[in-house]
């Protein structure tokens, strides 16, 4: 690439929005992050990296404060140093991690799924925001390839997955994570094809930062 750029992703559970992540980051020959950003927050912060996950799991709107809160808990908040009492908290935890999000848009091309990263650069002019969706029955048929469960129960699971990323992007947020307002670009899975997917994106980011930028 000719400069910086960084693709962002969010996903409805089976629909292979991970899949077009990791196809497009080795096709255009720069660095996929998913899981990863946990482990690099840690290292930067000295925090355990299992806190940063735990905090993850602890986001949901069966929570009372989840629902009482309508503004973005990360823009409207400092981050806090190693002193502060709050260092380890959920709210500094995701303002750590995207800090981190923020020096890798900085600092080099990458791909990046999930950790409501479209939100956290949605100021940067260097980012495209990606959100991959698709039919149930397609959703239901991809769960279906990776999940034993079938029928009603994969069904819920699907649903409970995807109202785990809703919760998590809501409370840190104050923002609708399926709203395609959030993002550049907004990809049916099922009817393009994972490979589809990858050049839709790849069709963006040359109308977005100029034919040359892929080369």
């Amino acid at each position: 690439m000719k400069r910086n750029i960084v693709i962002t992703i969010e996903r409805q559970y089976g629909s292979g929005g991970r899949t077009v992540g990791e196809m497009l980051a080795k096709d255009l020959g720069i660095h996929y992050y998913n899981k990863e950003l946990t482990k690099l927050a840690a290292e930067e912060s000295g925090i355990n990296e299992e806190l940063f996950v735990k905090a993850d799991e602890n986001v949901s709107r069966r929570n009372p404060l989840v629902v009482a809160v309508r503004k973005s808990m990360y823009a409207d908040g400092e981050l806090k140093g190693p002193d502060s009492p709050d260092y380890t908290s959920m709210e500094n935890l995701f303002r750590l991690q995207a800090a981190a999000i923020q020096k890798l848009a900085e600092t080099s091309s990458c791909v990046i799924v999930g950790r409501a990263a479209n939100y956290i650069l949605k100021d940067y002019e260097n980012v495209l925001s990606v959100f991959v969706h698709a039919p149930k029955d397609f959703l239901l048929e991809q769960a279906a390839l990776k999940q034993p469960m079938r029928g009603r129960e994969l069904e819920k699971f699907i649903e409970d997955t995807d109202r785990r990323k809703a919760d998590y992007y809501y409370y840190y947020t104050g923002e609708y994570w399926d709203s395609v307002k959030g993002y550049d670009l907004c990809l049916n899975s099922a009817k393009l094809g994972f490979e589809k997917c990858v050049q839709e994106i790849e069709a963006s980011l040359k109308v977005r930062f100029g034919d040359d930028i892929l080369d």
